[in-house]
């Protein structure tokens, strides 16, 4: 039987027979905010389903294919749709196309997703810069005997989202007008909603926003060794910190509706990374 190696080895084999060269950059678009693969030039386009090994995505505001074109003259790969660990996925299947994306020679992603927002500061639509994170997901995806192929058994977590990156996002967000907040992103197995008294509780752990992804890929591309930038989309206000409920089609919607800021702070930031 295969084991992970030899799987992301094939799958990275078969990308780079479809791709016309190897991304210096991998996006990862979280829910509806694949707009951005669009505007990609000379897009190429490469459906989940071709991919050996690839989990399917099944999220509605997940198209679920991988498009590679250039973005002021830099060759990205942009994925319109990840995989969760609530889709019934292990952990180490939710990340294993980052395993691909090393082996395919990619040293730099971009993590972006939805998150609810939890600090009274933050408002639906605000585009927030994951300084950091904190695991509430009840797992880990390293859990498990360790390939020393793809990283060390203990990996350093004290900076898992970029310095320099984040400076950069900063420095274009200023350029372009683009109000941009700061802050620690929670990650939340799913798919329920937090509950308020959760909610409670993140704040106390010192999380400003909170979402059902992003931290395991963000642990599993530091173990490799990769850069990470992360950015989350604030789709809705955290239970308890309005009286509403939280759906997932309001989320759908206020993805497009950042859309144009997200793809142009995007496409600033590629150009420095």
């Amino acid at each position: 039987m295969k084991d992970t190696y030899e799987k992301a080895l094939e799958a990275a084999h078969f990308l780079r027979s479809k791709l016309r060269a190897i991304p210096d950059v991998l996006v990862v678009l979280g829910s509806g905010l694949g707009g951005f693969a669009e505007v990609l030039e000379d897009r190429e386009v490469v459906e989940y389903g071709e991919i050996p090994h690839w989990p399917a995505a099944t999220v509605v505001g997940h198209a679920g294919r991988q498009v590679g074109g250039y973005v002021g003259g830099r060759y990205v790969a942009a994925m319109q749709g990840r995989f969760h660990y609530y889709e019934g996925y292990s952990l180490e299947e939710a990340t294993f196309y980052l395993r691909v994306a090393k082996l395919l020679g990619i040293e730099r992603v971009i993590l972006t997703n939805a998150a609810g927002g939890i600090d009274p500061g933050l408002r639906v639509g605000d585009l927030m810069l994951i300084a950091d994170h904190i695991n509430l997901m009840g797992g880990n995806p390293l859990r498990g005997s360790n390939d020393e192929r793809f990283g060390p058994r203990f990996p350093d977590m004290s900076e898992a989202y970029d310095r320099e990156y984040r400076r950069i996002a900063q420095e274009e967000a200023a350029r372009l007008g683009i109000a941009l907040q700061v802050g620690v992103y929670a990650g939340l197995a799913g798919p329920s909603y937090e509950t308020p008294a959760e909610i409670r509780m993140i704040r106390g752990f010192g999380a400003q926003a909170v979402g059902m992804s992003t931290v395991p890929e963000a642990i599993v591309a530091r173990h490799m060794g990769m850069r990470v930038l992360g950015i989350s989309c604030i789709t809705n206000l955290a239970a308890g910190v309005v009286g509403e409920p939280i759906r997932h089609e309001d989320v759908l919607e206020v993805g497009q509706q950042v859309a144009a800021r997200l793809i142009a702070l995007l496409q600033a930031v590629i150009v420095r990374m």
